[in-house]
């Protein structure tokens, strides 16, 4: 190992993050040189960021379609005072512009457009009048349609909000964005902001929300300023040296042909790992001055490189892309998606690979300024309609959750609903909490069978298990440690099946016996 390489292993995982910020600022603070300042308003109409104008592109293919839905649900429990909740929203739709914008074609240039005054309506169902039992069935219907139902994205709002009422103390806020004016952060910011509205003006005082500096589409014509010269040419010369013209696609093994326009039929299976093993997966990171993601990172594509026979994994991953202060509290479309390459050839250890991935990693962490949507444009991938460009399976690891709220005589607290759309073939999502690792599969139904996602989950989870306490073994062996195991739970399961047919043979020998 070369001292440099000694010197990141005895990191930190907070000081490995501020290398990787050090390393972003190469030839001077860039940010410094092109601070982030807000337009004028004389015109209410802005250019789009990069990633609104992929997702305007996409939504011109294919009108109409809730597969960029952002759709969350929540549990209110306690006295609901309408009349509050709904202020309390078009208070963040005045005080965000995003949450009021639209979009649109000029002399064929697509333009956000900014509506000057809120237009916000809060739409109460009331299913107090169903039997108790169908209530929730109800919820969970309706649910399903809300965030199926698509966005025009030309007419406002794009911002949905529905509560549903099943007793005077216990209400279901159904929340739906279309991706172009937000993300998962935003989506906290969101939840924040009505929670502390909601508990100010039921108290009847005003709002105690700082007002914003900036705006959603002061950052789109920022970057679009930004990115641009040495500092484009500097992002798109690390990205075409990483991915080359010769990027290869992921080939999963599927359960049904891969059909010839993407669908974004999905499901979800979710992912619970013991707290020991998650214990144990953060000691080895510690032990190892690398971040948990990266361990998660290697594993995932050593698993997939059995999957696929391949050696050169390609994967994708989410980043904030709020590097400054001022986008931190806004809405918005800020998510930034980076291609992660990984080499898993030669039959390294696991702990040889855990290197190879940190280099590509801390690499990739500087250079993430370039959005995804620029990168397709200057890879220029061959186009197709069945499959998403760039890469096709994802892996994200978050460490925050949807917040819960104890407000005046309202408990808020997030509520599952499976939303049955997916963006790629196979995304897998962790998230770090007290408890250990959860986490969830997202596939495409129209590649998988359950049964296969399943055993993907549970082949990812054993070899997480003999990776925390082998992680100097080879990848080899790991395989042929996965492949007894694998064997094992044939035999159990067979073995099991066996039994069962036997005891029902003897259930129907005592049967006619006693007939008899």
């Amino acid at each position: 190992m070369s001292d440099l390489s000694q010197k990141i292993a005895a990191l930190s995982p907070e000081k490995l993050k501020l290398l990787a910020k050090r390393l972003n600022q190469k030839k001077g603070d860039i940010f410094s040189r092109s601070q982030l300042v807000p337009q004028s308003r004389e015109s209410n109409s802005f250019p789009l960021s990069f990633a609104q104008q992929r997702l305007w592109f996409l939504d011109q293919l294919q009108p109409g379609h809730s597969a960029y839905n952002i759709f969350q649900s929540m549990r209110l429990v306690g006295w609901v005072n309408v009349a509050v909740l709904e202020q309390s929203f078009q208070d963040v739709v005045k005080r965000h512009e995003v949450l009021r914008t639209t979009f649109t074609t000029v002399d064929g240039q697509s333009i956000q457009v900014i509506a000057p005054t809120p237009t916000f309506r809060l739409l109460v169902v009331d299913l107090q009048q169903l039997p108790k039992d169908k209530r929730e069935v109800e919820v969970l219907r309706l649910a399903h349609e809300e965030a199926q139902h698509s966005f025009n994205l030309a007419k406002s709002p794009l911002l949905r909000v529905t509560l549903l009422r099943l007793t005077k103390t216990d209400h279901v806020l159904l929340l739906t964005m279309h991706h172009i004016i937000s993300d998962g952060w935003s989506i906290g910011v969101l939840i924040c902001e009505i929670a502390t509205l909601y508990e100010a003006f039921s108290l009847g005082k005003p709002s105690p929300l700082p007002k914003l500096s900036i705006q959603y589409a002061d950052f789109a014509v920022w970057q679009r300023q930004w990115l641009q010269g040495e500092q484009l040419e500097t992002q798109v010369a690390y990205w075409k040296r990483q991915l080359g013209d010769s990027l290869p696609t992921l080939e999963l093994p599927t359960d049904r042909p891969r059909p010839r326009i993407q669908t974004f039929s999905g499901a979800r299976e979710s992912l619970a790992l013991a707290k020991t093993l998650s214990d144990k997966l953060k000691a080895l990171n510690q032990r190892q001055g690398i971040t948990l993601f990266m361990i998660l990172l290697a594993a995932f594509g050593t698993l997939l490189s059995w999957y696929t026979g391949q050696e050169d994994i390609v994967v994708g991953t989410d980043i904030a892309n709020r590097n400054q202060a001022q986008t931190k509290g806004l809405i918005g479309f800020f998510v930034n998606q980076l291609v992660l390459r990984t080499d898993v050839s030669g039959n390294p250890t696991f702990l040889e690979l855990l290197e190879r991935v940190r280099e590509m990693t801390l690499e990739a962490y500087a250079h993430q300024d370039l959005p995804f949507d620029k990168l397709v444009d200057v890879l220029n991938p061959k186009r197709e309609l069945n499959r998403s460009p760039l890469f096709q399976v994802k892996l994200v690891l978050e460490n925050t959750q949807t917040p819960s709220f104890e407000l005046s005589g309202l408990t808020i607290n997030s509520l599952k609903v499976e939303n049955k759309t997916v963006q790629f073939d196979l995304l897998l999502e962790l998230n770090e909490t007290e408890k250990g690792l959860f986490g969830v599969w997202e596939y495409n139904t129209d590649l998988f069978e359950t049964a296969s996602i399943v055993k993907m989950s549970r082949n990812f989870e054993a070899l997480l298990g003999k990776i925390a306490t082998h992680p100097e073994a080879k990848l080899n062996e790991l395989k042929a440690f996965l492949y007894e195991a694998d064997q094992q739970q044939n035999l159990a399961r067979e073995e099991a099946y066996q039994n069962n047919i036997q005891q029902k043979l003897i259930n129907v020998k005592r049967r006619a016996n006693s007939r008899s």
